[in-house]
């Protein structure tokens, strides 16, 4: 740490010597090609791969612009944008070292992980993995989630389900009902047990109400949450979308993430089909729309056919309408045609009666008798259905082959099955969403592992409607992009200064010229500012400095967690005090933020805090001071420099003066000024 330890020497320059200029009019050079930067700009990709679109020496600048237009690819339909998938925290690039002996609450999925017959060539495989990782990381492991009897008519209590659980982890998972005094037994249990399995959160009414102070009990003295139940997502629940503002680290799990991951992945391939099944198409017509929108044909085969069929002037009994679903079922047509993309509804259906359930016949689709009810798909539309899909590279199955009644003899769904299995051999990709069109491929199909399967479709309804999910949002934010720091910084192995808010980025490039032993980046969520600041890092040929625009309240942790070296430095100076009064949502300072700094700072490294307004410096030293977690404390030496009786710095222990800074100071006004420093935590062997 000789680095870290000797952070201000050399930098005490008279504070009227200490800027660098940077041109005010550093966006027409943006347009200019002879920019002599070009340090392997070429290796700066966009996540996933996907390379920026500019030449050669642009492509820095390119990145940078691409973060604040990472929902760009989303389709706008309605008005909006479908930006439902924010960038989010996930455990497997969540630094693994973190999760030694922290408490980590999971939240799994009680429909997956309690099923009677368990699959493990399924989704239950991520499900397990999410809990042995944490198990061999070392974490301790509290798990947490609702279920019923539907699920598994064997598991009544949670004594029942930890049996269960041990056996399906081949690990030993004790049973608690602390839920009503967590805080005090739960350490006494945790003491005994490595994996701890709370009461059935179905018993406690502060679940479904999102209670805070049920919320804040559940997660007392927890470090870590993991969200593993994806099939929750879009409901507002105390344990997945109260827990997170009490844990310092909010990721999403290895199920979690995998449902995110086949979303995201719909719609690449061309030509596409939606079969759609099930009924409500009033509340669903957003959705459909938006299906209709991106893909190259709509297949209707359950209740909502019938409204299609009666928007298109065909006869429909009165029984089989869905009131209000006229217009909504035309507005789909009408797009439909626009695109000119075909909408397929049965021809024929397999019709029954009440008073003889087991008698069954053919009725074409516009010739339904009065006392018939459709329950099954007929020959004809079955044909229809296999000729339109023959030659998709896409099908996405969203919804049940079901009508009105219930029976035992319905074959259109194994058919249905039996024609995408042939398909699969094909090099179709198949998606498959909600529980009866996932029992029936589990169950009709020969290549199982050939299929994408999301068994919740609740909330892909949600996100088809272009709403976002709240537990996804209550999760931590990660930065949207592979860093490269190999192109970033020339080495990228040097300690490394974070100045968060860096707006026109004078700091941090003065900084930059005169430590050349250090690396310097700059978070701004301006993005404009950013795109000044790197345009002045090229122009200069300054090698170990970087800018990146993003808001670095949700994405710190994710970015600084990717840098090879030491984080000895961070700096907050002189934030917006309109964004910074405690009620103000969107506050820079929040729990979260200083949480993650205290995490990844080094040891004895450095905060350093200022502003103009004595009342937003002390409130970033008392969240500091309460939410570092014991890990920083107020620098009580002489190294930063003098202080005056309240504590505040006199001057700035860099000589280097931030924009703001600078303005105070000219005009006579004082700055609070204060450096905390990383406190080194008693470990075991030093007790």
């Amino acid at each position: 740490m000789t680095q870290n330890l000797n952070l201000f020497q050399g930098i005490l320059f008279p504070s009227n010597s200490c800027f660098y200029y940077c041109p005010t009019n550093t966006l027409m050079v943006l347009q200019h090609k002879s920019c002599s930067y070009n340090r392997k700009c070429d290796n700066l990709q966009k996540y996933q791969g996907i390379h920026s679109s500019l030449p050669g020496s642009w492509k820095l600048i390119d990145h940078v612009e691409k973060c604040s237009l990472q929902a760009q690819d989303a389709y706008v339909h309605d008005g909006g944008e479908l930006d439902a998938f924010p960038h989010i925290q996930t455990l497997k690039v969540f630094p693994k070292e973190e999760l030694f002996a922290k408490v980590v609450m999971v939240r799994f999925d009680s429909t997956i992980l309690l099923q009677k017959q368990l699959d493990l060539k399924t989704q239950v495989t991520s499900a397990v993995s999410t809990i042995k990782y944490l198990f061999e990381a070392g974490a301790k492991i509290i798990l947490l989630s609702d279920w019923s009897m539907k699920i598994n008519s064997k598991l009544p209590v949670v004594e029942s389900v930890a049996d269960f659980l041990s056996s399906v982890l081949q690990l030993k998972v004790a049973p608690s009902r602390c839920i009503s005094n967590f805080s005090l037994s739960k350490k006494e249990e945790l003491a005994k047990a490595d994996i701890l399995l709370l009461e059935n959160l179905s018993e406690f009414k502060g679940e479904l109400a999102n209670c805070s102070k049920f919320a804040e009990q559940l997660s007392s003295v927890i470090d870590i949450f993991v969200n593993d139940s994806f099939s929750n997502s879009h409901k507002i629940l105390a344990s997945t979308v109260g827990v997170p503002p009490f844990c310092s680290a909010c990721v999403a799990g290895f199920h979690f993430e995998e449902s995110l991951c086949q979303l995201k992945s719909l719609f690449h391939e061309k030509p596409c089909i939606a079969i759609i099944g099930g009924g409500n198409l009033f509340d669903k017509a957003t959705a459909v729309r938006y299906l209709a929108s991106r893909c190259d044909g709509l297949v209707f085969v359950g209740m909502m056919a019938f409204q299609i069929m009666h928007a298109l002037g065909l006869h429909v009994p009165l029984n089989l309408l869905e009131g209000g679903a006229l217009k909504e079922a035309s507005n789909i047509i009408q797009l439909a045609r626009n695109r000119k993309i075909p909408i397929l509804y049965p021809k024929d259906f397999w019709c029954t009666t009440n008073d003889f359930p087991k008698q069954m016949e053919i009725f074409p689709a516009h010739g339904i008798l009065d006392g018939w009810i459709p329950v099954d798909l007929g020959p004809k539309a079955l044909d229809e259905i296999n000729s339109l899909l023959r030659d998709c590279k896409e099908i996405i199955w969203i919804g049940p082959v079901k009508f009105r009644l219930p029976s035992q003899v319905i074959s259109g769904a194994s058919k249905l099955v039996s024609t995408l299995d042939k398909l699969t051999q094909s090099n179709c990709k198949i998606t498959v969403i909600g529980n009866m069109a996932c029992q029936a491929v589990m169950k009709e199909s020969s290549f199982v592992s050939d299929y994408n399967m999301v068994e919740n479709a609740s909330a892909v309804w949600e996100f088809l409607k272009g709403r976002k999910l709240p537990s996804l949002m209550a999760l931590d934010r990660a930065y949207p992009f592979e860093i490269d720091w190999n192109a970033a910084y020339s080495h990228p192995f040097q300690p490394l200064v974070v100045d968060i808010g860096s707006g026109n980025g004078l700091f941090l490039l003065a900084m930059a010229k005169r430590r050349k032993d250090l690396n310097f980046l700059g978070l701004e969520i301006n993005e404009k500012l950013v795109r000044r600041c790197l345009d002045c890092v090229h122009q200069s040929s300054i090698m170990n400095g970087y800018f990146i625009a993003t808001n670095a309240t949700s994405t710190f942790r994710s970015i600084v967690s990717s840098y090879p070296g030491e984080l000895v430095l961070v700096s907050i100076q002189c934030p917006n005090p309109d964004f910074n009064k405690p009620e103000h949502r969107w506050r820079m300072l929040q729990r979260s933020l200083v949480e993650a700094v205290a995490d990844r700072l080094a040891s004895d490294g450095k905060v350093f805090l200022q502003s103009d307004i004595e009342a937003v410096a002390v409130r970033m030293k008392e969240h500091f001071l309460k939410y570092g977690k014991g890990k920083v404390s107020v620098e009580d030496n002489e190294e930063s420099g003098e202080t005056d009786r309240k504590g505040w710095l006199k001057e700035n222990p860099f000589g280097v003066h931030s924009d703001w800074e600078q303005h105070v100071v000219d005009r006579g006004a004082p700055m609070y000024r204060l450096m905390l420093n990383k406190v080194l935590l008693p470990t075991p062997l030093m007790k």
